[in-house]
């Protein structure tokens, strides 16, 4: 390793106080390690009137970050793990995760307590495909339109009424110091969360062994375990930022469950599982509950949701 780490991370202020989390993490470790930070611009963040769906194709906040990985501009990326594509590029491998955070989904409104104490007819801005659906799902009578832009540029929209509600990750308001606009928690057993939320994960080149033993310096073996099983389930099912699905896996006693669905995108339909397993088994119970899952949406489905 060079005599400074070089930390990649996108520009916008949730990536870089993620970033700074890191940072402190290893400086706790490494008291002596010179870090500096390269912050970089995504395709996910230039055009963000565009909706996320329509880009067909995944790694919208993470190329640009993989890209100077692998021409070696920086040492390590630091990423919002559930952006990250079920497939890594070739030559690229996960090398740690900082302890998760809240994995739930937060509602904000500026008038409306809860998703329940929407009125008919009301207006709910999302910018996410299976926040969308699980809304639908619940709330049929709801209208919901695309809403995306940093957490600021969402808080301004609702401020000014083009939205009544919106849904954020609970994880980022808290890392933001956001708190105070959350309206309401949302349970799991209510709205799954996407797979991976609330954890950040590290990248670097495979061959990189000096970083890798650094990273597991700072690495959380339970948050590891949980997000194998939740990306093992995505990849059976291809997910991606088209598609409607959810996972959520929680270890208690070295016992691992996981649960995970897959809905329409106008949330008519839902299909969900669980599994119970073994901490040790949390890829084979990723990938046998996708498998479930598959057969029992059926490729139509599946078919429909990847557009």
């Amino acid at each position: 390793m060079s005599q400074t780490l070089i930390i990649g991370t996108r520009a916008s202020k949730l990536a870089m106080a993620q970033a700074e989390m890191l940072r402190d993490a290893l400086l706790a470790v490494a008291p002596g390690l010179a870090i500096s930070f390269l912050p970089m611009t995504t395709a996910g963040d230039k055009e963000v009137q565009k909706d996320i769906s329509d880009w067909g194709y995944k790694g919208l906040f993470t190329k640009e970050l993989e890209d100077a990985l692998l021409d070696g501009r920086i040492d390590v990326a630091v990423h919002s793990t559930k952006d990250m594509p079920s497939l890594l590029p070739d030559g690229l491998v996960i090398c740690g995760m900082l302890e998760r955070a809240d994995m739930r989904d937060a509602w904000l409104s500026p008038h409306h307590t809860s998703i329940g104490a929407l009125p008919k007819g009301a207006i709910v801005g999302t910018s996410s495909t299976r926040r969308a659906a699980q809304l639908k799902f619940r709330r049929p009578d709801v209208r919901v339109v695309p809403f995306r832009g940093n957490v600021d540029t969402r808080l301004k929209k609702l401020a000014d009424g083009v939205a009544e509600g919106t849904f954020l990750a609970a994880a980022g308001l808290i890392r933001l110091g956001y708190e105070h606009h959350i309206r309401d928690l949302i349970p799991t057993d209510e709205m799954l969360p996407a797979a991976a939320q609330g954890a950040i994960c590290m990248e670097c080149r495979s061959e990189r062994a000096d970083i890798q033993a650094l990273m597991a310096r700072v690495s959380h073996r339970p948050t590891e375990i949980c997000i194998t099983a939740e990306r093992a389930f995505l990849k059976t099912l291809d997910g991606s930022c088209r598609t409607p699905i959810a996972a959520l896996a929680e270890l208690s006693e070295g016992t691992l469950t996981l649960r995970g669905e897959v809905l329409a995108p106008d949330g008519s339909v839902r299909h969900y599982q669980e599994i119970l397993g073994s901490a040790a088994e949390a890829e084979r119970l990723g990938l046998a509950l996708g498998e479930r899952l598959r057969r029992e949406a059926g490729e139509g489905l599946l078919a429909q949701v990847h557009g």
